[in-house]
């Protein structure tokens, strides 16, 4: 007579593939099984090769010589019983020996596809569960990484890129050599010139041999960033090729799969930052005589104007399956820790997928995840922020009009840090950063005012008759475009200050950003519908207010004649 619960344990034991019945297609506690009982297992011990149930788990949870022990949950242990002799973990898991950076005392294991970080189970447990993310155990996936089509390809990037990045510091060597031998040119042209002309000269003489000297001075600072910016990637590039072969060739399956991927996501970084040296705007200098400045010598103020040309040389990096991020719809920001109803009043995208925003009533700064919707992270300023930048691909700008300060914040390891502080000489408002130089407008008093990283005021532009309440500001290489609200104007300005133009078809313009072909987005305060001609959705760059706080809200494209 059958007894219900029990079933003979060699029977249950005999085979793993072959099952009489939907029953027996189940995973069962192999120790309550070896005494006769049948239960369904709820969790698998790496260290023990046991499917437990929940009674066991339990047990096994609380005993001292297995507290310690790594249990997966029903979700992603291994769904087929194993023989403890012919184990699969047993003989997959022999060099996962990596130990976690965040729980040291725990080994990687895990894979998540979504986030393509490497696990132990703790993160599994805590981060990364089944119910989110799609996530591999290494040794159910390792099996055919060796000489697989991922190591070619992988391996085959490592190098092309590591050739890419040494022929890109030879460009740039190549470039700055001539661009410092045409600066010796010019003072040459500088000194000839000078004996036309008598002793008044020698202070402006002084002046424009000075902007030849910085200029000099910030090509040999640029190349020697880029030596050891290049040095930094091609020695990682090189270890990381080397390693690789070596896990391949002595077929290791599981660290060679987790050394790819860290190489595919190095990769995804390196991809990041090679533009960045690339674009390296290195310039042919020539000295400009001023042919009038004999003849006004006593109402000149220049003796000369040092012109260029770009010498620049284009690197295209390669490319691993590069994700492309967009996003339209709604992204709730208000966490926790907030105390008020969040206002959003400055953002600039610092990835594809990672968005920073200021919260005015908050007094915060938080970073968006465009791929899980929701802040990965937040930190409190002294005071209510107003609008942010970008500076460095790792660094941010953020303005405090109360304090009358910028607050220049970090991020390192996905965390946001604060920075220093530059004081200013009013209540600043809206920022943009273009090559070192950072664009401030401020709302009292009424002015836009172009300052370097020091805070050190470069260009002053008076808003006298111009601005009364410039929120925000954009720029490029050509243009400065302010937003005014109270003037209900867009203006367009040139880098010495001038007003080439301006729109006022908007009701009260906010936040401002540009594209890369020159187009203009606003933000209209009271404009809640695109319109049909001009209306267009933005999910990147900057934002100005919402009437909707705690959403993104889209933009309204608009053109500056």
């Amino acid at each position: 007579m059958a007894v219900q619960g029990k079933k003979g344990s060699n029977q249950f034991l005999s085979s793993t593939t072959s099952l009489a019945s939907d029953e027996d297609l189940q995973v069962y506690c192999q120790p309550c099984d070896e005494e006769g009982t049948r239960l369904p297992a709820h969790g698998f011990c790496t260290d023990c090769k046991e499917h437990l149930c929940k009674t066991c788990l339990t047990v096994h949870k609380k005993l001292k010589s297995t507290k310690h022990h790594t249990v997966l949950d029903a979700t992603i242990m291994p769904k087929v019983l194993q023989q403890p002799s012919t184990s699969i973990y047993t003989s997959q898991s022999d060099d996962l020996t990596t130990p976690c950076c965040k729980h040291p005392q725990e080994i990687i294991k895990f894979y998540c596809n979504d986030h393509k970080n490497l696990l132990c189970s703790v993160c599994v447990t805590l981060e990364h569960p089944a119910t989110i993310c799609k996530v591999d155990y290494i040794p159910d996936t390792s099996g055919n990484i060796i000489d697989s089509k991922e190591y070619q390809v992988v391996l085959k990037a490592l190098n092309t890129t590591f050739d890419q990045y040494q022929q890109m510091e030879e460009d740039v060597k190549e470039m700055t050599a001539k661009s410092n031998r045409s600066l010796k040119g010019a003072l040459e042209d500088i000194k000839k010139f000078r004996k036309e002309i008598n002793q008044r000269l020698d202070e402006l003489e002084r002046q424009v041999v000075h902007v030849v000297k910085v200029t000099e001075q910030e090509n040999n600072s640029n190349i020697t960033a880029v030596e050891t910016a290049n040095e930094e990637v091609t020695n990682t590039l090189k270890i990381s090729s080397e390693k690789i072969k070596q896990l391949n060739t002595s077929k290791q399956a599981n660290t060679l799969f987790m050394e790819l991927k860290r190489a595919e996501k190095m990769m995804e970084d390196v991809k990041k930052t090679a533009p960045q040296l690339s674009s390296y705007d290195v310039k042919e200098h020539h000295f400009k005589e001023n042919e009038t400045l004999l003849t006004k010598l006593k109402t000149e103020k220049s003796l000369g104007i040092l012109t260029h040309k770009p010498l620049h040389k284009e690197c295209q990096p390669v490319q691993i399956k590069s994700r492309q991020s967009s996003y339209e719809g709604k992204i709730c920001v208000q966490t926790s820790k907030d105390k008020n109803t969040c206002w959003i009043t400055g953002m600039t995208l610092l990835t594809p997928d990672l968005l920073i925003i200021t919260d005015y009533f908050d007094n915060a700064v938080k970073m968006v995840d465009t791929r899980i919707k929701s802040v990965s992270d937040q930190i409190q300023l002294d005071d209510r922020p107003w609008d942010i930048t970008r500076v460095t691909s790792t660094e941010l700008a953020v303005t405090l009009p109360n304090k009358q300060k910028i607050q220049f914040t970090s991020i390192s390891s996905n965390k946001l840090k604060k920075r220093h502080t530059v004081k200013v000489d009013g209540e600043c408002s809206g920022i943009s950063c273009f090559q070192g130089k950072l664009v401030v407008s401020f709302e009292n008093p009424a002015k836009v005012q172009i300052l370097d990283m020091n805070g050190t005021i470069l260009t002053a532009i008076d808003g006298k008759n111009i601005f009364k309440c410039p929120d925000y500001v954009t720029c490029n290489r050509s243009y400065i475009y302010v937003s005014d609200c109270d003037m209900k104007t867009v203006t367009r300005l040139n880098w010495q200050g001038d007003v080439i133009g301006s729109y006022s078809r908007m009701s009260r313009p906010k936040g401002i950003s540009l594209s890369d072909d020159g187009t203009v987005f606003g933000c209209d305060w009271y404009g809640e519908k695109l319109r049909r001609d001009t209306g267009a959705l933005l999910p990147e760059n900057r934002l100005g207010e919402s009437k909707r706080n705690s959403k993104l809200c889209c933009w309204i494209k608009q053109r500056i004649n």
